[in-house]
């Protein structure tokens, strides 16, 4: 291995790297993660439900002082915990991940213009204002600047059938994403959406015509083949890193070039 190469390997050392919404080994916060130990960053890992515990603390082994919080995004207290304890155990925050998305399985299978109010407002609480919240007890531990970075989806631009009120929580998403952009400048924060192509999680495979829309963009993308949460996990590495220093504000399409193309 090169000098060279071996730098960029570790391109997050020294660093502490949260990740929020593990939810399972398949998922696009497990594969950043892993990426974001194997490159040299310390780990915080945030789970939802105490069955996602094991996959966070396997991920807890792969960095030394790494550890990993229960917390519920749809409650300030768990919020507030979750700063507190980062505070008390690391001090510091480096870069933030968030990785926190839900609409409810039954406002995804009809037409939009049938999504209900409750509906529309528990998408837009987990998956945009989890967010802001988040950054709220974070942003003040990225002492000597940081990045946070949150997960998009091209239904945020585009018409994806069965993806419905998740599409405009994601556009929501996106203008949140360039709105702390701004606020967080000054601190030397920088603030960006990572919008892959389809990857089979847990999550996706709710989404009513998901395999369609993967097998789609297989065969359609400029960048022929498979596509999966690793293809994401670099590009999560280099926004966490020094590298990136001067990148904020943006929605960053990673998905083997789908998005460029016009009538398919």
């Amino acid at each position: 291995m090169s000098e060279e190469s071996g730098a960029s390997n570790q391109l997050l050392a020294g660093k502490t790297c949260v990740i929020m919404g593990v939810a399972n080994k398949w998922s696009i916060g497990y594969a950043a993660a892993t990426a974001m130990a194997e490159a040299g960053a310390k780990l915080v890992i945030t789970y939802r439900e105490e069955r996602s515990k094991r996959e966070a603390d396997q991920l807890v082994t792969l960095a030394p002082g790494s550890k990993s919080y229960q917390c519920n995004v749809e409650s300030d207290e768990d919020l507030d915990a979750l700063g507190a304890s980062l505070a008390a155990d690391f001090g510091t925050v480096d870069a933030f991940l968030h990785s926190v998305a839900f609409a409810p399985p039954g406002e995804l299978r009809g037409r939009f213009a049938d999504t209900t109010r409750e509906g529309f407002a528990i998408a837009h609480n987990v998956s945009v204002y989890s967010l802001i919240a988040a950054a709220q007890r974070i942003a003040p531990l990225m002492t000597d600047g940081g990045s946070i970075m949150t997960l998009s989806y091209l239904g945020s631009e585009r018409v994806f059938p069965g993806y419905s009120v998740m599409g405009v929580a994601k556009a929501a998403l996106e203008a949140t994403v360039r709105y702390l952009a701004y606020d967080l400048g000054d601190q030397k924060i920088r603030v960006n959406a990572i919008s892959p192509g389809p990857i089979k999680t847990a999550k996706a495979r709710g989404v009513p015509g998901f395999m369609n829309m993967k097998n789609a963009a297989a065969e359609k993308s400029p960048i022929k083949g498979d596509f999966g949460a690793e293809d994401v996990a670099g590009l999560v590495v280099f926004l966490a890193s020094d590298w990136s220093r001067a990148i904020t504000g943006e929605t960053i399409i990673v998905d083997n070039g789908f998005h460029a193309l016009g009538a398919i």
